[in-house]
């Protein structure tokens, strides 16, 4: 079996570059929010972005995107930098554009800007070309979001805001929230929910009462001088706050409650990006599908980060427990459950992610969760008791499988729904005539 290798230098892919600019449309973006749209999209981030770009070529312009951040992608890179990640898991065939349509891709968008790459880069790029296993660095991701933003009039449709509930109608959805201090209230005819992931807390008997003072969650501002610290945890995330310690001249302590660490360029199966994969939950029982999702999505470090963890733990400036679930957590203290204590300045806890389904929003009713998951109908992925709402990103694997996570299965969603609205929309249009 040949073994995808990226190089140790994608660790430190340049980023802020200076990308070129694109004509910016005439029309600003949106201060307050209009109180009506055809669309609303709760989220701007890689699958807001798609369905966006989705409908604009399907001819559904009249949209509303409502976003914390308020421009595109950026809650989503702005966690990437907070632990310094420079090189994404997913390849060049992953990203938030369409299929179907004369648009530029992400590939053709990094060769266009050839000379602002650097080697390392270019070789990804490459083996892309050639068919092979690549990956895409965060800074040419970050442009080419940029770029899709202003071809599909994404900029014009933001708002930065929070919207705070969902109240589905028969014929509308009105979508109450704030934005710029003030409440506002669009009655809409669908709403895409596209909020992406939130943080896993730790379990509650870690600690009685208030959080440590020295315990701080992956996306959390930590310390930036050298001491001794503690990472909790076996992700791609854990490695960038075990690397970026190591690069201020701290030792690390990792606690990992597998056995070994898993060194792999994807923390799924890549069968599950393909439509074999996604058939493998077209009408399997509920309990085989929890079965895969368990089974798929384990924690998973990429190969990059292989030799230079494997020289840190060799010289003494890494130490790493396997196999060590953790019983409790104090100020700067961890017991582990075989009575270990591990002693650090700072904990860090990298515990992965929980996806979104809509709870907050919409009445519990209506997202029907089973198991952590939302309920969905399968072909449009509309919230099967709101019909008018659909769910796009993470909120989608026990439809489209694990790959329902990543940039690519947005794309998968993004179809099923922009037809399913556009079609929803003309025969309203045709029903007026």
């Amino acid at each position: 079996m040949t073994r995808f290798l990226p190089h140790p230098d994608l660790l430190t892919s340049p980023r802020h570059r200076d990308w070129p600019a694109y004509p910016v449309p005439a029309v600003a973006r949106k201060e307050s929010p209009p109180s009506a749209a055809d669309v609303v999209i709760v989220g701007a981030g890689p699958a807001g972005l798609a369905v966006a770009a989705a409908l604009w070529h399907l001819g559904v312009r009249d949209v509303v995107i409502v976003d914390r951040d308020g421009r595109a992608a950026g809650r989503f890179l702005d966690r990437i930098d907070r632990i310094g990640q420079r090189v994404l898991r997913s390849p060049y065939e992953h990203h938030p554009g369409v299929e179907g349509y004369r648009d530029c891709e992400l590939r053709d968008f990094a060769r266009t800007h050839w000379a602002l790459l650097t080697e390392v880069e270019r070789r990804e790029v490459r083996m892309s070309q050639a068919g092979h296993r690549s990956v895409v660095p965060v800074d040419v991701f970050e442009a080419y979001c940029d770029h899709t933003a202003v071809l599909h009039g994404v900029r014009s449709s933001l708002v930065r805001g929070e919207v705070r509930e969902l109240a589905p109608g028969q014929d509308r959805v009105s979508v109450h929230g704030v934005a710029g201090g003030a409440e506002f209230t669009i009655t809409a005819g669908y709403v895409v929910l596209c909020q992406g992931e939130e943080r896993r807390d730790a379990p509650a008997n870690w600690w009685p009462g208030d959080r440590p003072a020295a315990v701080g969650y992956w996306d959390e501002p930590g310390p930036r001088q050298a001491g001794r610290e503690v990472v909790v945890g076996a992700g791609l995330t854990s490695a960038h706050l075990i690397h970026n310690a190591l690069g201020r001249g701290s030792h690390v302590t990792w606690l990992l409650r597998e056995e070994s660490e898993r060194y792999q360029c994807s923390d799924v199966n890549a069968s599950f990006f393909r439509a074999e994969g996604r058939a493998r939950f077209d009408g399997v029982p509920w309990a085989d599908r929890l079965r895969l999702m368990g089974d798929q999505r384990r924690a998973s470090v990429m190969f990059e980060f292989r030799p230079p963890l494997t020289e840190a733990e060799a010289d003494g400036r890494l130490t790493v427990h396997r196999a060590a679930a953790v019983e409790a957590v104090g100020d700067g203290e961890v017991l582990v459950a075989d009575g270990t204590s591990v002693r650090g300045e700072h904990v860090w806890l990298a515990l992965g992610t929980v996806p979104s389904i809509g709870h907050g929003l919409l009445p519990d009713a209506v997202v029907g969760a089973r198991d952590g998951w939302p309920d969905l109908e399968e072909r449009t992925l509309a919230y099967r008791n709101a019909p008018r709402v659909f769910a796009a990103g993470a909120a989608t694997c026990m439809v489209l499988g694990p790959a329902g996570r990543n940039i690519d299965g947005h794309r998968v969603a993004t179809a099923r729904i922009a037809t399913s609205v556009a079609a929803g929309l003309r025969d309203r249009t045709a029903a007026h005539v």
